[in-house]
């Protein structure tokens, strides 16, 4: 995690120098003015929120040590999302009180304010409804668990209505019994507004928040030269004809012959998942059944490449080898569970 902090008095930095040591941030990743820059080996500005912009893009979290209106003020121009915005966090320069002020879910402030407070022996202030109410936080569990948030606006909503009802949750997973969910949930599968958490496009709900887990690998075999477009092509009827939402995609995977196909690399920008390759050894050593092309093992040396490498990292067989155009795609699903 990339931090960097403020801070705009002596007790302050002396307060930052303290949370170098406990948060291993490195005393350069501090910016202050010039009289505290010399005397503690951190980094001088003319005027601290004059980098902003570079540090706001490039972090993924900004402490301030001072007045709670000083961060505000020099964050203020450079908000865009609450889904990329970096936590914000601040800290009295007497190390009483840390306050998340900026994506206490998504970004993780919370968490980071409730680990500096129980560092510094201070109050961690926390301001989300949910949390203060003690409800299930949508958003918080979706980025500790590793989900896609389907939609910002749903999860808005349904952060709404669970302050005041218990809201729906069904899954394609296992859920616990009802006395094992969270304080705003209730296990139903109708609705008006509810959760689903699966890899599936299902709407169960008339208005359905779907969490999504990232566990599905993507086996890719190709031609040499295919265009993108064509892999692209296949890879979305392959999901579409399974009802797999492409943002439960976590990985590509193929044999390494095709570490140059500039196709299967577009593909990965494309999805902003990693492309991960396997020798023909390690695909052969992958147990399990597979539909097997003598063509194709004398051209790479392994009878299938889709769905082998589908499962070379880990994972089960949810889709087998479908051709399509000189393609070939298959997936697998990791092991996942649902634990609140």
């Amino acid at each position: 995690m990339n931090i960097c902090m403020f801070c705009f008095s002596d007790s302050g930095a002396k307060l930052a120098l303290k949370l170098c040591e406990t948060l291993g941030i490195l005393p350069e990743n501090v910016h202050t003015i010039h009289k505290f820059a010399e005397k503690y080996g951190f980094t001088a500005h003319r005027s601290v929120c004059a980098d902003m912009k570079t540090l706001f893009e490039n972090n993924d979290a900004l402490i301030f040590i001072g007045a709670c209106g000083i961060a505000v003020r020099d964050i203020a121009p450079h908000l865009k999302s609450k889904t990329t915005d970096p936590a914000v966090i601040v800290i009295d320069d007497r190390g009483r009180y840390v306050i998340p002020v900026l994506s206490g879910h998504i970004g993780g402030a919370n968490a980071l304010a409730e680990h500096i407070a129980a560092e510094l022996g201070a109050i961690p202030v926390i301001t989300t409804a949910t949390d203060g109410a003690g409800r299930f936080s949508c958003d918080k569990w979706a980025v500790e668990s590793g989900c896609v948030i389907s939609s910002m606006k749903l999860a808005k909503d349904v952060s709404a209505e669970i302050l005041t009802r218990d809201v729906p949750v069904s899954s394609e997973f296992e859920l616990p019994d009802g006395s094992g969910l969270p304080d705003g949930l209730v296990n139903k599968n109708e609705g008006e507004l509810g959760i689903y958490i699966g890899i599936r496009t299902a709407e169960p709900y008339k208005k359905t928040l779907r969490l999504i887990p990232k566990i599905v690998t993507l086996g890719i075999g190709c031609r040499r030269g295919i265009p993108a477009e064509a892999i692209l092509s296949a890879v979305e009827n392959v999901l579409d004809a399974n009802g797999i939402d492409v943002r439960a995609v976590r990985e590509i995977a193929t044999i390494d012959v095709k570490k140059e196909e500039q196709a299967i690399i577009d593909l990965g920008l494309k999805l902003k998942v990693p492309v991960n390759y396997y020798t023909a050894a390690e695909l052969n050593a992958v147990p399990g059944e597979f539909a097997e092309s003598e063509f194709v093992r004398r051209t790479v040396g392994t009878g299938n490449v889709c769905e082998r490498a589908a499962v070379c990292g880990g994972g089960r067989l949810i889709v087998n080898k479908t051709a399509e155009n000189g393609v070939t795609v298959a997936a697998s699903m990791a092991d996942w569970r649902v634990v609140f």
